[in-house]
């Protein structure tokens, strides 16, 4: 009887745990299938996630915990925020909607899709209060207006990027500045997907050109992949930035169109520049006062002037520039290939600066150290200079229209430290001979043409780096 009783409970015990597991299972099964009624009612009316597969990290679709959606991969696409990409409606605030809306989410991504034509007024992508690590995905085409209205009287940058960590703005797509109408002074219409001049006029554009993009105060900044083209003034400008990677980046305007630098550094640390073609009216890249830690590689530059560090030292200001490296590069076309340029009046110093494996043609003067640079008609003798020093031009090859070395240095604190090293240099026509003019260094190997008017060792008298404490960060 016992028996039968303990098999009796059992088959209790079994029965009630099968129905629990049961009823456990249906209210799973009820809640994943309302879940999923939930993600599809959301993303019903969501433009941008048609077609998508979507993550459950999606911002529109996930309901999940707090801290998943905290390094959520959001995706916010322009057309979503009302922009319209055709070239002729002002797209201005649905950019602004769309930005402010990433900004909201670490890791989200900022879409501007390919097939479209955005029409986008000046701009500021602002970021004290974003998340780290926004994703700009840039694969259409932004537009500047080209009437004069949208300038007011004069901005100094078109799109901007400020005060942002570990931004990246990469893609397939363009960002025309339409720039033809500030070149020449032209009058001009509103900007259209064809940019057609024969437009209605609008008066004459502002007397201020902004640069196309700017980075201002941000750290670990990517560009790679887009391209920059017919530019206003500058094409892409960093200001006080740190940790920068620049690559596969275009830089595309006509050689005589002014003031067109390529890239611009001032204030930025550890940058690196490589893979990348900029063909402009002014310098292919500037280093400005600020700048340390630069590499710059595998670059095709021309038309344009070259690479330089400077103009430094206008109006009597200081300037600090060092370990600056220019490897791997080629120039055709430019009107100088590696230079170093100062204004009388200036302090500060350029050290530590090496220019290695530079490939030049038709350049018309490919080396280049000018310490009475002068925008002006004339300009005054001055007193005080800044110091260039320790400076290395390694296999420097090619050919030149004007002049294979142009070493112009201060009255005041002549060039110190100048090495040249395997220099093979040839006129494509008759040319000046090498100037050099208290400059002091060493000829490593035997250069061609021969540069024997470079002074060997020290000036009498020199100054061992008189501003170099004031450069010490």
């Amino acid at each position: 009887m016992a028996a039968a009783c303990n098999n009796l409970t059992s088959l209790a015990l079994t029965i009630l745990t099968a129905f629990l597991l049961g009823s456990s299972s249906f209210e799973t099964c009820s809640a994943r299938d309302q879940t999923k009624h939930s993600i599809q009612s959301s993303t019903a009316h969501e433009p941008s996630l048609q077609g998508r597969k979507l993550s459950k990290f999606t911002s529109y679709a996930y309901s999940g915990a707090p801290e998943e959606m905290a390094t959520s991969s959001a995706i916010f696409n322009v057309l979503s925020y009302g922009a319209k990409g055709d070239g002729r409606t002002d797209d201005t605030k649905a950019f602004e909607a769309a930005w402010v809306a990433a900004c909201k989410i670490e890791g989200a991504t900022m879409v501007v899709p390919s097939g479209s034509v955005f029409l986008v007024g000046p701009i500021s992508f602002s970021g004290p209060t974003c998340q780290p690590n926004i994703l700009f995905q840039l694969d259409g085409k932004i537009i500047a207006p080209t009437n004069s209205g949208a300038w007011g009287s004069g901005i100094l940058q078109w799109l901007e990027f400020s005060k942002l960590k570990g931004l990246t703005l990469t893609g397939k797509g363009i960002i025309d500045g339409q720039g033809s109408v500030w070149w020449h002074d032209a009058p001009s219409s509103y900007g259209t997907a064809d940019d057609s001049a024969s437009s209605a006029l609008k008066g004459n554009m502002p007397g201020t050109k902004p640069t196309a993009l700017r980075f201002y105060g941000s750290s670990g900044v990517t560009v790679a992949g887009i391209t920059i083209q017919n530019s206003q003034q500058t094409h892409l400008k960093f200001d006080d930035c740190t940790a920068v990677q620049v690559s596969d980046f275009t830089a595309s305007s006509p050689g005589d169109s002014p003031n067109t630098d390529g890239i611009h550094l001032q204030n930025s640390q550890d940058v690196t520049i490589h893979s990348s073609t900029l063909a402009c009216g002014d310098d292919c890249i500037s280093i400005q006062t600020g700048c340390s830690n630069i590499d710059v590689h595998n670059v095709n530059c021309g038309p344009g002037h070259g690479i330089s560090i400077g103009s430094l030292g206008k109006d009597n200001t200081k300037a600090c520039v060092s370990k600056i490296t220019v490897r791997d590069v080629t120039m055709h076309d430019t009107m100088t290939g590696v230079r170093i340029k100062t204004w009388q009046g200036g302090s500060g110093l350029v050290q530590q600066v090496t220019f290695s494996n530079i490939q030049v043609n038709d350049v018309k003067s490919p080396i280049v150290i000018d310490q009475y640079y002068c925008e002006k008609s004339s300009c005054h003798n001055e007193s005080s200079a800044v110091q260039v020093s320790n400076i290395a031009y390694v296999n420097i090859r090619g050919t030149y229209t004007e002049q294979p070395a142009h070493f112009a240095c201060s009255d005041i604190l002549p060039c110190t430290g100048i090495s040249l090293s395997t220099v093979a240099l040839k006129p494509v026509q008759s040319a000046r001979q090498p100037f050099c003019w208290e400059a002091y260094g060493e000829l490593k190997t035997a250069t061609d043409p021969p540069i024997n008017c470079l002074q060997r060792g020290m000036p009498p008298n020199a100054k061992s780096h008189p501003y170099s404490d004031s450069c010490q960060n």
